[in-house]
């Protein structure tokens, strides 16, 4: 369809804004960590970090088992100072490592910043709908289900790819399994998603700094996704 196009710039703001981001001086070491032996984290680091040596970073992958600390700062495997940091991997998981207790000395810059926390938390949903009761933007959220009647959705405060979720629509109940929970859950009013032909679509954006940098859907025979649900790709004319 050459005569279309899609609602993306994603590729383009990442590397733009992987250019501003570089020290004042130009060049900058930037290490890149996943987990190992995760294929799928794996592609999003690789694939960011050709981002940044587009950007003109000297950008290095490593996995975050081998992070080093040598009293002052990380190292990585070839013991160089990683003073520049993109980690894929959770801001809460990260705070319990045996290193976590020196991020509180911002040894190293970190992308993303310690404030996502909030973001990643859904109790900021509570907090929100506290904060602007009634907005036409927001579903009612609780820390307990007894505000709704028999329909709800159950979400854990920190979970991910829809683990744990559980959805409660006119007697029927979907559960996701998985390891997530122990902090405590949420509860969300139920917004049902539109059905064609026996899939839930769902839209989601990305920002980059902050500016709009695109929508991707996900599809799924179970209105929960996961990280098996299907990416679907999408045009306008």
């Amino acid at each position: 369809m050459p005569d279309s196009d899609q609602f993306n710039s994603l590729h383009e703001k990442l590397i733009e804004r992987l250019k501003a981001m570089r020290p004042a001086t130009g060049g900058g070491v930037l290490h890149l960590a996943s987990i190992k032996n995760n294929d799928e984290d794996l592609g999003t680091v690789e694939y960011l970090r050709d981002c940044a040596l587009q950007a003109g970073w000297d950008a290095r992958r490593i996995d975050i088992e081998d992070l080093g600390w040598d009293g002052a700062c990380f190292l990585d495997l070839e013991e160089a100072p990683v003073t520049t940091l993109f980690k894929l991997y959770p801001w809460e998981w990260l705070a319990r490592e045996e290193f976590g207790e020196h991020l509180i000395g911002r040894p190293a810059a970190l992308i993303e910043p310690a404030w996502k926390m909030l973001l990643s938390n859904k109790a900021l949903l509570v907090l929100l709908w506290e904060m602007n009761y009634g907005h036409p933007n927001l579903l009612p959220a609780y820390f307990t289900p007894q505000k709704f009647g028999a329909d709800y959705v159950k979400k854990p405060l920190l979970s991910r790819e829809g683990a744990n979720v559980t959805i409660r629509s006119r007697g029927v109940v979907r559960q996701q399994p998985g390891g997530y929970g122990d902090e405590g859950f949420v509860y969300q009013g139920l917004a049902p998603l539109p059905v064609f032909d026996g899939r839930y679509p769902v839209i989601g954006s990305w920002i980059v700094g902050d500016q709009p940098a695109g929508i991707g859907i996900r599809e799924d025979d179970s209105p929960i996704k996961r990280n098996s649900s299907r990416f679907v790709p999408h045009y306008f004319t």
